[in-house]
């Protein structure tokens, strides 16, 4: 910066007489800039009608100057000064077009071309200087711009060096109201969103512009919650039965896991889940667990109870009841038939279901073996058979098939299940897997859309020996309820992908005991004995209760087990005596008989397990009484996966708001869990730690 001494000094020296030859020179050569610039200014600055303000001062001189006005230096300053005077009150009163302090300058990427931009000419040289110059106090304006968007000024645009800027020629108004989804016109008016602007400096290899800042969203503005359209089935919690009144308690086994992906999916987008979706049995079965097995493929699964305190409740305890499936070897596993059914609607239409059902299905073609079949069909409007029965050793051709699918039309869910039943008799494998396998948002809008239609349609091509799986996609259109009713009538399991690793899980990892079902319709009835056990109740299973009667019933369809499949039911139950009851006894006392006793009082219950082979009609039994050598005498000493899987149906419970775990805390939850997590070589128990954390601060520690 100049010293204010320095000026002082100059001020004071005087100016040298000018000489006659040097005025003569300077007066020629200031004739012919002047005409010069005379010829060509117009075009240069791109001037319309009227005098820009250099040009009026260059005129009043040149007027001077034709005058050949000559002077001392006295009379000199004493021209110069009004004409100085003149020249800033018109640049003050018409506010020039150039870079002002409180411009906001924005520099954004070029990656979307204007439609509608000014026309834009060429500079001259000493703005083009000038920006240079300013670049980098513009690019500290744009992070300014960003919050404070104006009204549109009327502009006109300089290119210098392939950036475009526009200049305000009026003070930005206050800044507009926004508009209904948040996003602020320039013109006061609706604006369409706009993604926000992301500043770059200047002489990167990407093309950038240096423009006033238009309107966006604010950047950390919440998105509206999109409407949820999922439908589930409401179901009330089991009640607390009284052994005396009601000593019997039926259901089928549900071997699901949807119900689990959905609840996680929640708390993973920062809300607790809805109460009906979970089901607290699917989250318990979803891990996998070190059950004792069977030791040969002729008894197809193997049960083993238990008996420990309630973590929750100090005056009852759990009774833990655990089925092991039978292990099929990949050697030994039969050929596969599976027909590949594919919801292509225009619902699917969204990055979470048709894109993740593609990467998803590659997975499981990628599993299979080259003598196994696979089938495309799709519907959507009418149903289209995508691929006729192909072997796995063309895989490259159903893999095409698969990611040449594109959604749209409406979901004619009716004709894709009879499409997809008849090719999968047409390449039929006797004692083989024969399955279709559903994949859809859920969405049946065009043919039989009551889900009683929808069942005895399952129910009768179940007969032919082809079962039915369903896996869920995406949310906010979820038809969970149609996804339960089918599967369990099509001897399928249901499954809710929302991301890859799911997918693995489910059709890879799992792949044996989704695919190949070592025994059908199994069934579970305990019966309690009043004189050691006063009450109980059953967690979960709420959706799978049967009637006491068809436990014996061949004809009542219930779940299937796959190979290797881990299946847990857990009772709560009240010992005789404990203080812990909470149905008053009868006013008239417990009926007795003269029998000398009851028989086998000193048990607990008396388990029973009917099921069917996968090509039988006649149900099977399996008897498991439950005595006080089933029992341990605390928590901490029962086994780590009935510790863990106590936690896991505990978050269940506390997730649906249930009387019994009211007063249990997330933290009593986390603590079981941790001590009992164990061998986890695929991350699944640490992430239900994480979501217990989640559910917890969600739900305020409660």
């Amino acid at each position: 910066m100049v010293d204010d001494n320095e000026l002082e000094r100059l001020r004071d020296i005087a100016a040298p007489p000018p000489g006659e030859d040097a005025k003569a020179r300077a007066f020629a050569a200031a004739m012919r800039a002047y005409d010069l610039e005379e010829k060509t200014f117009a075009a240069a600055q791109g001037s319309l009608g009227g005098l820009r303000l250099t040009e009026r001062a260059q005129k009043l001189w040149r007027e001077i100057m034709q005058k050949k006005l000559i002077a001392t230096p006295a009379l000199a300053g004493l021209v110069a000064l009004p004409i100085a005077g003149y020249a800033t009150f018109h640049m003050l009163r018409e506010q020039p077009s150039t870079f002002a302090g409180d411009e906001k300058i924005t520099e954004t990427l070029a990656d979307k071309p204007a439609t509608n931009g000014p026309a834009t000419v060429k500079p001259v040289p000493a703005e083009a200087d000038k920006l240079k110059k300013d670049s980098d106090s513009e690019s500290r304006d744009a992070a300014e711009a960003l919050s404070a968007p104006a009204s549109p000024p009327k502009s006109e645009a300089n290119e210098v060096g392939g950036l475009t800027r526009q200049h305000s020629l009026q003070r930005p108004e206050p800044a507009p109201a926004p508009t209904a989804n948040g996003v602020v016109a320039l013109d006061g008016g609706a604006a369409a969103p706009a993604d926000a602007a992301r500043g770059r400096m200047p002489g990167t290899a990407a093309e950038s512009k240096l423009m006033v800042q238009p309107s966006t969203a604010p950047i950390d503005r919440l998105l509206p919650q999109q409407e949820n359209n999922d439908r589930v089935e409401d179901f009330k919690t089991n009640p607390v039965h009284a052994a005396l009144e009601d000593p019997v308690s039926t259901f089928s086994i549900d071997v699901d896991t949807a119900s689990y992906s959905f609840v996680r999916r929640s708390l993973k987008e920062g809300y607790l889940p809805q109460a009906d979706t979970v089901r607290v049995e699917e989250m318990v079965n979803y891990f996998p667990y070190d059950w004792k097995g069977p030791d040969s493929a002729s008894t197809p699964f193997n049960s083993t109870v238990s008996v420990m305190p309630t973590p929750w409740n100090d005056h009852t305890k759990l009774m833990h009841v655990a089925i092991k499936g039978f292990d099929v070897k990949p050697v030994e596993q039969p050929k596969a038939n599976l027909v590949f059914l594919i919801d292509v609607s225009g619902s699917m239409n969204e990055q979470d279901k048709l894109p993740l059902l593609q990467s998803a299905f590659r997975l499981l073609v990628n599993k299979l073996k080259p003598d196994d079949t696979v089938s495309i069909v799709t519907y959507a409007g009418e149903a289209g058979t995508v691929l006729e029965p192909t072997k796995v050793s063309e895989k490259d051709k159903i893999l095409h098939a698969i990611d040449t699918l594109t959604p749209g039309g409406s979901t004619a869910g009716e004709a894709g299940i009879k499409e997809a039943y008849r090719l999968a008799q047409k390449s039929f494998v006797k004692d083989g897997i024969n399955r279709v396998m559903l994949a859809t948002d859920g969405d049946f809008n065009v043919g039989q859309t009551d889900d009683d239609d929808l069942k005895r349609l399952i129910e009768q091509e179940r007969k032919t020996g082809v079962f039915l799986s369903v896996f869920g996609f995406g949310r906010g259109n979820l038809n969970d309820q149609m996804m339960q009713t089918i599967a369990q009538n099509g001897n399928g399991t249901a499954a809710y992908i929302d991301t890859l690793a799911e997918a693995e899980k489910v059709l890879v990892e799992d792949a044996s005991s989704t695919l190949f079902t070592i025994a059908k319709d199994v069934k579970i009835q305990v019966e309690f004995n009043p004189n050691k056990v006063s009450e109980y109740r059953l967690i979960g299973y709420e959706t799978r209760a049967l009637n006491r009667e068809d436990f014996n019933n061949d004809r009542v369809d219930a779940g299937d087990i796959g190979s290797g499949h881990s299946v847990t039911a857990i009772y709560e139950i009240t010992p005789k005596g404990s203080g812990g009851e909470q149905i008053d006894p009868l006013r008239y006392g417990e009926a007795t008989v003269n029998n000398g006793g009851v028989a086998n009082a000193d048990e607990y219950a008396f388990v029973k397990i009917r099921y069917k082979l996968p090509n039988e009609d006649v149900s099977k039994l399996i008897t498991t009484p439950v005595t006080s050598a089933n029992e341990v005498a605390s928590f901490n000493e029962a086994g780590t996966d009935q510790r863990f899987s106590v936690a896991v149906a505990a978050f269940g419970q506390k997730l649906r708001d249930e009387d019994a775990t009211a007063k249990f805390g997330y933290d009593k939850i986390m603590e079981i869990a941790t001590a009992a997590r164990g061998a986890d070589p695929f991350g699944y128990r640490s992430e239900f730690l994480s979501l217990v954390r989640l559910a917890s601060a969600l739900g305020g520690n409660r």
